[in-house]
């Protein structure tokens, strides 16, 4: 095959060694092939503005998209992540596999549209109605890598273990029959993942455990060797309900007896973590695993604030996912993020690295790297690296006159959306002037989608 290449050319642009001027990006294959600074652009250039290195998205539930400001109805009793569950069972009972790839194509769009250029989908919708087995078992992951595929977002497919209701092996309630398998069908579902993963770009396959209420201690010894050199993620210690029947059980908080009893360390993926001890967060800390953080998902839901200044200061990681992907912002994220924690605090710029640091770069390097590794992918503009790349609008009224980490403070602090120009996904330029190419022909999808689901 001949080689192509593609040159971009950016003003300003966020290298992984700080900022610099006039950045010519040279791209072969869907990697940066060359890094050149203080160059004029040459003709035949496509040029940019300000350049930053696309997100990745380390937790997602794609469908959740669907029904997203459906839930803000206060009910008769104390409102929950509990009572929001039961309305998200009932959605997703109506769920097809058509339905999902195109409610997942719709969340993609808006994610690159966002800026993040990775999607890590934590993915439990495997069965039909009642339980039922498709002929292919990774027949709905097969449906979201054609809705990653469709939008070009790259992906990291995270099927879910899902068996029990419960700590201690609970039997599963009915609304659960959709996500259920055993070990033997685990292994078979992960194998058939990584076939309907295979065709895209990049693409990962890791395994997800649900959370320590919904498999037990055998099986997570069992289902770790499945992933030897991959992902793994899991739901903890995301509600305090979840962190009192932990302990009823094992005598022990949710993060504490994961630490206890398995090999945590730097590919593992701790989504939430909302509720740990100092010693927890110490220790979390200390094993190189990465906080996955979800703060808008997390305000909506009521969960609580992470520890997030104790996290950073034992030397923790931390990444950004959209979760129930009620609202898709790389910058909302970042900002609520920081936000949660000067409110809790009652100081600003809690998550700066130091004394006159910016708490913008902190929080976007961080999610950056971390996410990246979470999600077992390379991240940054350098050589070598997929051309995964943002371009922020350097005319735009929220940049004016700013420069070096005054354009990450402004993008998260005050900016956000209408800020993003253009977005390319492994060297294929997919968003322009802020739209996704092919926007107009997966919303209409997703369109007639939710019409049809919604009247059901």
């Amino acid at each position: 095959m001949q080689q192509t290449l593609t040159a971009l050319h950016f003003g300003t642009a966020l290298l992984p060694d700080g900022w610099a001027r006039n950045v010519r990006l040279t791209l072969a294959y869907g990697r940066i092939a060359l890094v050149e600074r203080d160059v004029a652009a040459v003709t035949g250039d496509q040029r940019a503005g300000i350049a930053l290195p696309g997100m990745p998205n380390l937790h997602s539930h794609a469908f959740q998209r669907g029904m997203a400001g459906l839930t803000e109805r206060r009910g008769k009793d104390h409102d929950s992540f509990w009572t929001w569950r039961t309305l998200m069972y009932r959605f997703v009972e109506r769920i097809t596999p058509d339905d999902l790839e195109a409610i997942a194509a719709q969340a993609y769009v808006e994610m690159l549209e966002a800026g993040f250029t990775r999607v890590g989908e934590f993915h439990y919708l495997h069965h039909g109605a009642g339980g039922q087995a498709y002929a292919d078992i990774a027949e709905m992951g097969t449906r979201i890598a054609a809705a990653a595929a469709q939008a070009g977002i790259g992906l990291t497919l995270l099927p879910v273990f899902y068996a029990h209701g419960g700590f201690g092996g609970l039997p599963p309630g009915a609304m659960q029959s959709r996500f259920l398998n055993d070990l033997d069908s685990y292994a078979e579902l992960i194998a058939a993942s990584r076939g309907a993963a295979a065709g895209l770009d990049g693409a990962v396959v890791g395994i997800a455990p649900h959370s320590l209420r919904a498999i037990t201690p055998d099986e997570l010894a069992a289902i770790l060797p499945l992933a030897p050199a991959s992902p793994i993620h899991i739901h903890v210690a995301e509600q305090l309900k979840e962190v009192a029947d932990c302990k009823d059980w094992t005598g022990a908080r949710p993060v504490e007896w994961l630490l206890d009893h398995n090999p945590v360390d730097p590919r593992w993926c701790l989504v939430h973590a909302t509720h740990m001890t100092e010693a927890e967060t110490v220790r979390l800390a200390a094993s190189g695993a990465v906080a996955g953080l979800c703060p808008i998902t997390e305000a909506n839901l009521g969960d609580g604030l992470f520890p997030a200044p104790s996290f950073r200061d034992a030397g923790g990681a931390f990444g950004i996912g959209t979760d129930s992907n009620v609202l898709i912002s790389v910058a909302e994220e970042l900002r609520l993020l920081e936000y949660g924690q000067r409110l809790q605090g009652r100081v600003r710029n809690i998550m700066a690295a130091g004394p006159d640091q910016s708490t913008g770069r902190a929080l976007f390097d961080m999610a950056l790297l971390s996410g990246a590794r979470a999600l077992g992918a390379e991240s940054g503009l350098k050589v070598g690296a997929p051309a995964d790349i943002v371009s922020l609008k350097s005319d735009h009224p929220v940049l004016v006159a700013r420069g070096g980490d005054e354009i990450l403070d402004s993008f998260i602090f005050a900016g956000g959306y209408g800020l993003i120009s253009d977005v390319w996904r492994g060297g294929r330029k997919l968003v322009s002037d802020g739209m996704h190419r092919d926007r107009a022909v997966i919303a209409a999808h997703y369109g007639r989608t939710l019409e049809r689901l919604l009247a059901l």
